[in-house]
């Protein structure tokens, strides 16, 4: 019988909302409920260790029963998959004049430290030493760009490295008598490619359904709440699976008078936002609590606050909410709506926000900058779901319309 395989949860979410502290919150309690439990963290600035309250390595650390903490090094990954090319970028720059601690800054691309380190999460999922593993990502920007990056992979490995033995044999004496450059040796395209192979593989591992989830932690203030709603989006667009959003640090009933009472309305106004855009997908919450959330009695008072009686290692939501899929200039938004009749919808299109309305229920979808040049051209519901369909533009002009 094959080995089944862990539980990954990653968390992200704009700087500053408790990303972290929810990541360890959600440990704390899988390991306290049996399970062999990892939470590592990808953003380069780390914060587990202060929140866990244990000095964390760039090795799995244990943390307490059943729990290990991991700040991951972006240049152990570095050095592990990039070693050879990393050598041969820097001669080839130092022959070409470059000082060598500029050539050794110039052989890793921008960004690709963090995408290093998220190979550790291939490594423990193939390790079976863990049922759990809890990735406290990079802020959302970062995260989104590294999530989308294994399909650039794939393209490459099925369309170069084919051809990459015959074409590197013709032009090795050209590049060097000719051109005075030499082509990379066997061992660093052996490197590429098998760090193009582990990307591809760790993008399978992240698009299991029904091992694999993304949770957006967010605040309720308006520019994080959108930020959460474009991110939402992108997920889903990527084929991620988004199972719960965490909104943190809600002002209590308490505050509704007094010093605090404005920010506590503006709060509430954007959670009506927070369960318009989000739904179905389940929306757990957290009170802003009296003191900071570090060390296990203020963990386990988050988890217990976010998951309430949910285990926290569960899949809260097995389906994706909406998918947008586009080509030749015409692109399909598809929402689940099942039992809904046509008289019962309203639907309309302003700027780059999607705004359903189902027997008085609303729903806004953010959609993606690049569909700023689309207009909506109808819909139609089928098979239980709503499909909004759209065109793109010639003529560069805006027009908002309801279909």
């Amino acid at each position: 019988m094959p080995p089944v395989a862990p539980r990954t949860i990653l968390y992200t979410g704009k700087g500053g909302v408790g990303k972290t502290s929810v990541a360890a919150a959600t440990a704390r309690r899988c390991a306290a409920d049996g399970l062999r439990t990892i939470v590592l963290s990808t953003d380069p600035a780390h914060s587990l260790s202060d929140s866990l309250g244990t000095s964390l390595s760039g090795l799995p650390t244990p943390v307490g029963p059943n729990l290990f903490g991991q700040e991951v090094q972006a240049q152990e990954e570095i050095e592990r998959h990039w070693e050879a090319v990393s050598g041969w970028l820097g001669s080839l720059l130092a022959e070409q004049g470059v000082d060598r601690i500029s050539a050794e800054e110039l052989t890793v691309p921008p960004g690709m430290n963090e995408l290093f380190s998220l190979l550790q999460i291939k490594r423990h999922h193939d390790s079976n030493e863990f049922d759990v593993i809890v990735v406290d990502c990079a802020p959302t920007g970062e995260t989104l760009r590294l999530l989308s990056f294994p399909e650039v992979c794939t393209w490459w490995l099925e369309k170069v490295f084919p051809w990459q033995g015959r074409w590197l044999a013709a032009a090795r004496p050209f590049a060097r008598n000719v051109l005075d450059v030499p082509l990379p040796p066997d061992g660093v395209l052996e490197d590429v490619e098998r760090l193009v192979r582990n990307l591809v593989a760790m993008n399978e591992i992240l698009r299991d359904p029904a091992s694999t989830s993304v949770r957006l932690v967010m605040s309720p203030d308006r520019m994080v709440v959108r930020e959460a709603m474009r991110t939402f989006t992108y997920l889903n667009l990527y084929g991620y699976l988004t199972d719960a959003v965490v909104v943190n640090r809600l002002l209590p009933e308490e505050t509704r008078d007094g010093y605090f009472a404005e920010w506590r309305r503006v709060q509430v106004e954007q959670m009506e936002l927070v369960r318009s855009a989000f739904s179905p997908v389940p929306i757990l919450t957290a009170p802003y609590f009296s003191r900071e959330v570090m060390g296990d009695t203020m963990l386990d008072a988050l988890g217990d606050a976010v998951f309430g009686d949910r285990s926290a290692a569960s899949v809260l939501h097995a389906q994706l909410s909406q998918e947008l899929s586009a080509t030749n200039g015409q692109a399909t938004l598809r929402l689940a709506l099942p039992f809904a009749a046509r008289e019962e919808v309203d639907l309309k299109k302003v700027g780059l926000e999607v705004i359903v309305k189902v027997a008085g229920q609303k729903r806004t979808i953010m959609l993606p900058p690049s569909m700023a040049a689309y207009d909506t051209s109808g819909a139609r519901l089928r098979d239980g779901a709503l499909e909004v369909l759209f065109e793109r533009r010639n003529d560069g002009a805006t027009t908002d319309h309801t279909p």
